[in-house]
Formats: C-alpha cells, sequence, structure tokens
C-alpha cells in the first residue's frame, strides 16, 4: 500500500510539474509576445507585466503569497498543498521561459496579422496545462483560493466567483491592449476552456446505458453473453402504475453502442431507453485503476 501511494504521489507531481510547465510556455511563448490576456491572478501579473514592466513570474508568486496564508488557514493544509505546489512550479516555469527568451534560445511566436492561429494555439496550449495541472489535484493559485473561500462564506459557485474575477481582469486590460485584442482573449479563454475539459475528463469515452424493459434478466444474459459485459439490475418503481420492477445499467465502449441498441430492441421494442456520456471509466473490460487519474 505504501509503495502504491509512492507512486502514485510521483506521478501526481510529475503531472503537476508538466501542466505547470505547458501552462507556463504557453504564457511566455503565445500571450505575451502578442500583448493579449490572462484570467485569475495570472492575469493580474499579465497587467502588470504589461504596464509597470514586471516580470510575471515573481510577481505571479508574489501575489499568490497572502492567499496561501489565507487559503492555510480557512481550507486547511490538505486543501492547499497542491495548490501552492502548483502556483510555485507556475512561478518558476514562467521565470524559465522568460530567461530562455530573454537569452535568444527560444523565439516567441508574435504576429501582426494572424492572431486567431495564435489564440488556437494558445488557448489549447494552456487548457492543456491547465487541464493537466487540475487533473492532479492542484490550481496555479489565486483565483481558486478566492473562489473556495467566497462559495464558504457566501454560498456562491466557485464558477461564478472565477467568472466574476476574469471578467474584471480581462475588462481591465482595456486601459492597456486594443478592444480587438481583449476579443481574441475571449475566444483563447473558451478554447482553453474546452481543452481543459477534454484533458481533465481524458479522451476516452464510454456510454452508460439505463433500461427499462419486459423481463430485464433475460436481456442482462444476453449483454453478457453477445458483448461480455457486466450488466447491474436496479429496483425501481413505476411512477405511474406503482409497480415494482426492475431497471438495467450497463456501460460500454463507444463501439458497442449500435450492437448493444440492436440487443435491446430485438429482445423489447417498447423498452425505454436513457444513454448518458461517462468518462474515465475504471474497472474490468475498461482501464484499470491504476491507470487512470
Amino acid at each position: 500500500m505504501r509503495i502504491w501511494q509512492t507512486k502514485e504521489s510521483v506521478r501526481t507531481w510529475l503531472m503537476l510539474t508538466a501542466g505547470a510547465a505547458l501552462y507556463a510556455f504557453g504564457l511566455e511563448y503565445f500571450i505575451l509576445p502578442n500583448r493579449l490576456m490572462e484570467g485569475g491572478v495570472t492575469g493580474i501579473a499579465v497587467l502588470l507585466h504589461y504596464s509597470l514592466g514586471l516580470p510575471t513570474g515573481p510577481t505571479t508568486l508574489l501575489i499568490n503569497l497572502p492567499l496561501f496564508l489565507i487559503g492555510w488557514r480557512q481550507l486547511g493544509r490538505s486543501a492547499m498543498i497542491y495548490t501552492i505546489g502548483g502556483t510555485v512550479l507556475l512561478s518558476f516555469f514562467l521565470w524559465v521561459w522568460e530567461r530562455a527568451i530573454a537569452a535568444g534560445w527560444i523565439t516567441p511566436f508574435a504576429t501582426e496579422h494572424d492572431h486567431f492561429l495564435v489564440v488556437l494555439y494558445a488557448g489549447v496550449t494552456l487548457g492543456t496545462g491547465l487541464g493537466l495541472v487540475f487533473r492532479s489535484g492542484g490550481t496555479t493559485g489565486g483565483a481558486d483560493i478566492v473562489a473556495r473561500i467566497v462559495h464558504r462564506w457566501r454560498g456562491f459557485s466557485m464558477g461564478q466567483v472565477i467568472l466574476v474575477m476574469d471578467f474584471v481582469i480581462i475588462g481591465s486590460s482595456l486601459f492597456f491592449i486594443s478592444k480587438e485584442k481583449v476579443l481574441y482573449t475571449l475566444v483563447s479563454v473558451f478554447i482553453a476552456s474546452k481543452v481543459i475539459d477534454f484533458v481533465q475528463e481524458g479522451a476516452y469515452a464510454a456510454k452508460a446505458f439505463t433500461v427499462v424493459c419486459q423481463s430485464p434478466e433475460a436481456l442482462a444474459k444476453k449483454i453478457a453473453r453477445e458483448l461480455d459485459r457486466g450488466v447491474t439490475l436496479l429496483p425501481a418503481i413505476g411512477g405511474y402504475s406503482g409497480e415494482p420492477r426492475m431497471m438495467l445499467y450497463c456501460v460500454v465502449s463507444r463501439f458497442e453502442i449500435r450492437k448493444l441498441k440492436s440487443l435491446v430492441r430485438q429482445h423489447d421494442r417498447q423498452a425505454f431507453i436513457v444513454i448518458n456520456d461517462v468518462h474515465d471509466v475504471l474497472g474490468e473490460g475498461f482501464r484499470e485503476g491504476e491507470e487512470a487519474t
């Protein structure tokens, strides 16, 4: 058990490090050279960079320090350890990439014409980096800490708090960058949010079938025999009839969807079927638990 926990901890920190490095690279390589914006505390550091010329790495860390203290007291050690780690790693890699660009080892992607290409690659890069950070259980600091505290004190959802903060920060950038750049930033943020979801949920997707039909036990045996998939029978009561019956629940890969639909229809043409998306399916016939996060 201890060896497994150590391996999981190492994998978590490696993922957190890779995510922070990739996010920092996207910021220094795509966002800053084209004077675009970013949300959260990192966005404040970007604003200070545009207005005062301050380096983003140390500025991000300094802004987060008081938030670390507040978060440690309000949220506890376990909730903050990966947040602090992610923020420190982000600040470090922002400094690394900034030095590498200043030394001429890397030429940033700057353009005056095709900004859509910039925001596309920026969104993918930032989203992948943040997705890895979030998937490891960490964050990049500030906005998440504030959102958690406000959620605990006032009951607002974390999404609402972060949205308001991003709106204020990106809106404030109008004093330093053009409206066009702000609009391009919003496109980048949208793309990044979709990539974050993709990375967190995993590229693998399956479908969950909930079936109400006649003789569900017979259908369960047929599914087990022809698809080699496990089936769960759940007790239920008809809302209209009040009669007890069994519901069938089964998860299959996307390549087996058509086959399962066909099996259900062959069994009972009047069957009621609900199909839901599911992600990161762990267990026999899918991915093993230790191979997924």
